[in-house]
């Protein structure tokens, strides 16, 4: 496929805009709506270097769906270019987020907005499925990728295998399997030229951009102030999590809500839902948990809510920058070595081992009540249905979503507005 010539800064802004806004279904959904906008309509990249890019940002620490947004991006405009798509790939979710963050605190559970998320509830599964169908065609090449992509499912669901070390394993057999053929060039395709100083040289100027108000919070408000902790907290969080915002949720439960008592075990588990049924990046769920801190915190207002949840979601999504713009010039360089094209290769289908084990787990809290632990002999605990607390109803609304998606590739905003609506026609007649 051809690449068509590179696009206006304004016409990347649209592009990315237009991402931001129906980007539903969490990272798989999003992956697979920017293959669709960037690669098959705007081919304004290959399906190589789209794959390419993706397998780095596996690699990194974070929010893989903004990273690579930003990645593309870069590639289109450099900086500027990084800059608008990764911030416009956020800034949407992020207002609904704080839009229903603030209703919800103020409000509560609106019955309304409940009957609706039912419904959307069940097209993010669809969108998962459609998501794992189109990067299954593109990443599993050979019979030997479906098997690392099948071990890599088994690995998380029944043994519990820690995300980087999956990856790192994965990473490790694709050097052994190293391709003969180092990958194609494009023709219009420039090499990059990554230097170790210019890589310093952007890693200190976008860390500090980074680091500073958290660090100016601790100067200004003192060590024990909400804001301080917040910065404090959720910058850690995004240099150990990898794998995804499902990856930190165990531990961002830990501190925020066993620790830290910021808010209920319920809230939390509502901010999940409420994030998973918004545009974006399914990490915003960090900026409800600051808001609800800040809301609930002694002295709380909205205008603490409002700076905990800027500063938790400054610190989950600046250091993508970080990774990038320092990052991606090497990554680039890397992608006609064929170690590493073979390295990347392997965690790509060890990545959609990963993403199926995710969307089995969701799959469980959209289609079933209640779930059971069951424990294996080698002590794992293992989620699994209740099959009595089955909701059809839900799962008919999925089916028709997906079938929407994969088979007549509906439109997705039309595909959520039916099955909200269709969410709404149920809880209203039930």
């Amino acid at each position: 496929m051809a690449e068509a010539p590179t696009p206006t800064l304004s016409e990347l802004a649209r592009a990315s805009l237009k991402v931001g806004c129906l980007g539903f279904g969490g990272p798989a959904g999003q992956i697979a709506l920017m293959h669709r906008i960037f690669v098959d309509e705007k081919q304004w990249i290959d399906d190589a270097r789209y794959l390419h890019a993706l397998n780095y940002c596996m690699l990194l620490p974070g929010p893989e769906a903004q990273q690579l947004a930003t990645y593309v991006g870069w590639l289109l405009h450099g900086v500027r270019g990084g800059v608008i798509a990764g911030a416009l790939f956020v800034l949407p979710g992020a207002l609904v987020v704080f839009g229903l963050s603030w209703l919800y605190a103020a409000h509560a559970q609106a019955p309304l907005i409940a009957a609706l998320f039912y419904g959307v509830k069940a097209a993010v599964l669809a969108f998962v499925a459609e998501a794992l169908v189109k990067l299954g065609k593109r990443a599993l090449k050979t019979q030997f990728d479906l098997v690392l992509a099948g071990a890599s499912f088994l690995a998380l669901y029944l043994f519990g295998v820690a995300f980087p070390l999956l990856i790192l394993a994965a990473a490790l057999v694709g050097v052994w399997r190293a391709p003969k053929l180092a990958a194609a060039r494009t023709s219009n395709e420039e090499d990059a030229q990554p230097s170790a100083r210019g890589a310093l040289v952007t890693a200190l100027l976008w860390g500090f951009a980074w680091l500073a108000p958290p660090v100016l919070a601790l100067v200004l408000l003192g060590p024990r102030h909400l804001l301080t902790q917040i910065g404090a907290l959720f910058s850690q969080l995004a240099v150990v999590t990898f794998g995804g915002a499902y990856a930190v949720l165990a531990y961002l439960q830990q501190q925020a809500v066993e620790a830290r008592h910021w808010l209920t075990p319920e809230q939390m588990i509502d901010g999940l839902g409420l994030a998973e049924t918004t545009p974006g990046p399914l990490i915003l769920v960090n900026q409800f948990v600051a808001f609800i801190a800040g809301w609930q915190a002694e002295g709380g207002s909205l205008a603490l809510a409002m700076g905990a949840a800027a500063m938790a979601s400054w610190c989950t999504f600046a250091p993508s920058f970080v990774w990038i713009f320092a990052g991606a010039p090497f990554a680039e360089r890397l992608r006609h070595n064929r170690f590493a094209a073979g390295a990347l290769a392997a965690v790509a289908a060890a990545v959609l081992g990963v993403i199926a084990s995710l969307a089995l787990w969701f799959g469980l809290h959209v289609i079933f009540a209640r779930q059971l632990t069951l424990t294996a002999p080698w002590g794992r605990v293992i989620p699994a249905p209740d099959i009595v607390s089955f909701d059809p109803l839900a799962a008919l609304i999925a089916l028709a979503a997906g079938v929407a998606l994969i088979r007549f590739k509906a439109n997705v905003i039309l595909v959520i507005l039916a099955c909200a609506l269709a969410g709404l026609a149920c809880k209203s007649l039930g």
